[in-house]
């Protein structure tokens, strides 16, 4: 998978110093959290067999 110039300039568009991008706060730090939280969010919907907010199938 390729990220377009696009994406990386939008999200480098808030990006004015060092710290913004790899600070405690920052953009690097913010990325890792939200990609963990779409993963763990896929393994869970695999491992029940449904979407997030949708009716649990009859077993």
């Amino acid at each position: 998978m390729t990220i377009s110039n696009k994406v990386l300039d939008e999200l480098l568009s808030g990006v004015d110093r060092p710290e913004d991008l790899l600070g405690a706060t920052g953009l690097m730090k913010d990325l890792k959290v939200r990609l963990m939280e779409r993963m763990l969010g896929g393994e869970l919907t695999e491992h029940l067999g449904y979407e997030p907010n949708a009716e649990p199938p009859n077993q």
